[in-house]
């Protein structure tokens, strides 16, 4: 029996995953640091994560281009989300105004490579009926 992987849902989840960490994690997990554990903030878990999240997106958005829809804009959407999580890590006074624009490009962009796939293969059933 083989197993597929959705990789948008798989991208969708690393991206609220994200915004999860780098929203919520703070005021729920502040007292880590009484036990000498940091990820808040933490540069190798944080650069982990933007890239699990590149990887994830790249995979995902690859396979949608080349085996449904041949479309650009989930592209396009994707690395202005990921240009807003590179622009959060450098400008980490305006983290919270730019995680937002961030999350919801990227999310956005698995939503559309998700609608062009299921598009291009109503399109390719009607075709071959």
């Amino acid at each position: 029996m083989k197993v597929k992987i959705n990789k948008d849902a798989l991208g969708i989840g690393a991206s609220i995953a994200c915004a999860i960490h780098c929203a919520i994690l703070p005021l729920f997990l502040s007292s880590f640091s009484l036990l000498g554990i940091n990820i808040i903030h933490n540069k190798l878990f944080e650069y982990g994560m933007i890239l699990f999240a590149f990887v994830v997106g790249l995979m995902a958005l690859r396979h949608g281009f080349v085996q449904h829809h041949r479309s650009y804009v989930p592209f396009m959407l994707f690395s202005a989300g990921m240009l807003f999580l590179a622009a959060k890590q450098y400008w980490h006074s305006y983290e919270l105004l730019l995680l937002p624009f961030a999350v919801i490009l990227i999310v956005t962009a698995h939503v559309c490579n998700l609608k062009f796939k299921r598009v291009a293969e109503g399109h390719a059933a009607s075709c071959s009926g």
